[in-house]
């Protein structure tokens, strides 16, 4: 099957280019959401976006190679990745999926911390330990990709200083019962509210 557009006149020189670098932005921003389904083992949704997205590449690569004397198609063929990969970061950062842990390591008491946090219907696991300093509180909760600005910004209320890493969390096995969860969105209005 061969998808050729006309060649001609200002076609040819502006609009084909343009039509490449939006197919790129299209394809590698479906490409970097697909590999994070991938990573989330959303195999359904990652099947689907790489078909729509090896589609779109096969469209916009053969326009390139048919027109290899427009070297405006081989910038926008570039400049599609580049803000492709942008757009698409954007777009998983609005969407949110997974979860993530957050490890707050802090040298000052963190009952406070520890007790907003499970008022807020966050799992929270709090141990003493020992760092190079001398005794430390190690925290570890797990959230939601997009709640962790709210756990972020309980961790700088209550202890501004403290230390703190965040990773992505493949798989979480809830075992808080229903009742708490509703009691923590609950609280979290309530929080959000007093603000």
């Amino acid at each position: 099957m061969d998808f050729i557009l006309p060649d001609t006149g200002t076609f040819g020189l502006l609009l084909l280019p343009l039509l490449v670098f939006f197919a790129r932005i299209i394809d590698v921003s479906i490409g970097t959401l697909r590999i994070i389904f991938v990573a989330r083992s959303l195999k359904v949704w990652a099947a689907l976006l790489g078909f729509f997205e090896s589609l779109i590449w096969v469209v916009a690569i053969s326009q390139v190679m048919q027109n290899l004397t427009n070297v405006l198609t081989y910038i926008a063929f570039a400049l599609g990745f580049a803000i492709g990969n942008y757009v698409g970061v954007f777009l998983e950062e609005r969407i949110a999926l997974g979860n993530l842990i957050v490890r707050i390591i802090t040298r000052r008491d963190a009952t406070a911390l520890t007790e907003h946090l499970w008022k807020a219907g966050y799992g929270v696991t709090n141990l003493r330990a020992r760092g190079e300093t001398g005794p430390v509180q190690l925290i570890f909760t797990v959230c939601r990709r997009r709640d962790v600005q709210d756990v972020l910004q309980m961790v700088k209320r209550f202890n501004p200083r403290a230390f703190y890493t965040i990773e992505d969390v493949r798989f979480v096995q809830d075992n808080i019962p229903t009742s708490l969860r509703r009691r923590g969105v609950m609280s979290r209005l309530a929080l959000r509210n007093r603000k």
